[in-house]
C-alpha cells in the first residue's frame, strides 16, 4: 500500500514539475509570441491547474505536520504547547488524508472535466414511427437538461418526420461539465410504451441510438484537405422553392476513414459547409481517441462512458414509470421527471460509479 502511495505521489510530483515547466515556457518571449505554441501549452496548463493546486496544498500540510511532530519531539516543550501540537497533528493527518482523496478524484476525472463542448447525435432505431417519436423525446430530454444547466445549445441538424418524430438530430452543447455529465449518454436507448397509433393498447418496444462526442478544436485534430472530397447538391425537403433552387447541400467524405457527413439544414452553402466540417472533425477525433484509449479501456471494469453505440445502456418503461440503466443496474421510478430533463439523479449515480472504477485502476 505504501509503495502504491509513493508511486502515486511520484506521479503528482512529475505533474507539478510539468506545470512549472509550462509556466517557464509561457514566460519565454519567443514562445509567448507564437500562438501555435501558446494555445496547446495554455490548454495543458489549465488542465493541470486544479490537480497541481490541490497537490501543493497537500505538500504544505505535510510540511506543517512535520513541524508539529518536531515540536512534540522537543523534550523541553511545555504541556499546553504539547496539547496544541497534538491537536494540530490530528487535524493535519485528517486534512492530508482528505487532500489525497480529492487529488485522486481530480486526477481520474480531469480529462472529462476539461472538455467543454460536445456534439450529440440522435437517430431512431428499430420501431418505425414510434422509434422516430422516441428519438424526438430524447432530443427534448437532452435540450431541457442542457437548459437547466444553462449550457449553450446549437442545433446543427434537425430532420423531422411527418408524424412529429425525428429522422435525425445533431446538436452542439457547450458549457462547464458538459462531457463530464453527458458523456455517459452514448449508446442504445430502448422504450417500452403504448404508441399513440396503437388501437388495442399493446405495449411496443422501440429503440434509438445516441452518440455523444467531444468536439475538438482545430488545433486538436488535423485533417488534410486533400483527403476530403466535397459534393455539392440542391437541398431537398421542406424550406420553400428558394432552398431547392440553390446548390446549398454539402456532403463531405474523408477518404482515409470512409467517414461521410451530409449537411442541408441551412439555406447558405457556407453555413452548411462550416457545420459539416465541425461534425467531420468530431467524428475523426473520435476514431483517433478510440485508438489512443483502446489499451486503457480494456483495463477498465465497466463500459461506463465508453459511448459504444451498439450497446444497450438504458430502458424507459412508461407503464411502470421506470428508467433502468443496465450498466450499473439502477432503476428509478421517476420516468415522468427524467423524460422532461430531470437527469441529475441518474447522471450522478453513473459518475460516482465510474469514479470508483477509475480509482480502483489508478
Amino acid at each position: 500500500m505504501a509503495q502504491e502511495k509513493d508511486s502515486f505521489l511520484v506521479k503528482l510530483d512529475e505533474l507539478d514539475g510539468r506545470y512549472a515547466e509550462i509556466d517557464a515556457q509561457l514566460a519565454d518571449p519567443e514562445i509567448a509570441s507564437n500562438i501555435n505554441k501558446v494555445i496547446p501549452l495554455s490548454k495543458e496548463q489549465a488542465k493541470l491547474k486544479p490537480m497541481v493546486e490541490k497537490y501543493r496544498q497537500y505538500c504544505k500540510a505535510c510540511g506543517e505536520l512535520d513541524d508539529a511532530k518536531a515540536m512534540l519531539d522537543d523534550p523541553d516543550i511545555e504541556k499546553d504547547m504539547a496539547d496544541l501540537a497534538e491537536m494540530e497533528v490530528t487535524e493535519l493527518n485528517e486534512k492530508i488524508a482528505t487532500s489525497l482523496e480529492q487529488i485522486k478524484e481530480t486526477l481520474v476525472m480531469s480529462d472529462d472535466a476539461s472538455i467543454g463542448s460536445v456534439i450529440i447525435e440522435i437517430r431512431p432505431g428499430t420501431g418505425g414511427d414510434e422509434a422516430a417519436l422516441f428519438a424526438r423525446d430524447l432530443y427534448n430530454m437532452y435540450t431541457k437538461y442542457a437548459e437547466k444547466k444553462r449550457w449553450k445549445i446549437e442545433t446543427l441538424e434537425f430532420s423531422p418526420t411527418e408524424m412529429g418524430g425525428l429522422r435525425e438530430a445533431i446538436i452542439n452543447v457547450k458549457g462547464n461539465g458538459v462531457w463530464a455529465d453527458l458523456g455517459y449518454e452514448g449508446g442504445g436507448h430502448r422504450v417500452q410504451r403504448v404508441p399513440e397509433t396503437e388501437t388495442q393498447g399493446r405495449i411496443h418496444t422501440s429503440a434509438a441510438t445516441v452518440a455523444v462526442l467531444p468536439e475538438p478544436e482545430e488545433v486538436d485534430v488535423y485533417i488534410d484537405p486533400a483527403d476530403v472530397l466535397e459534393h455539392v447538391s440542391r437541398a431537398g425537403g421542406p424550406g420553400g422553392q428558394s432552398v431547392n433552387k440553390l446548390n446549398s447541400a454539402i456532403k463531405l467524405e474523408h477518404v482515409p476513414t470512409g467517414i461521410t457527413v451530409s449537411m442541408r439544414d441551412e439555406k447558405s452553402q457556407h453555413k452548411n459547409r462550416a457545420k459539416a466540417w465541425r461534425i467531420l472533425r468530431t467524428r475523426i477525433y473520435e476514431v483517433q481517441m478510440k485508438k489512443i484509449n483502446k489499451e486503457r479501456d480494456s483495463q477498465r471494469k465497466t463500459m461506463i462512458g465508453s459511448g459504444d453505440r451498439s450497446s444497450r445502456i438504458r430502458t424507459y418503461n412508461f407503464p411502470q414509470n421506470r428508467v433502468t440503466d443496465h450498466r450499473i443496474g439502477l432503476s428509478l421510478y421517476s420516468l415522468d421527471k427524467i423524460i422532461f430533463g430531470e437527469l441529475d439523479d441518474i447522471i450522478d449515480a453513473l459518475k460516482d460509479y465510474d469514479k470508483q472504477q477509475r480509482l480502483q485502476n489508478i
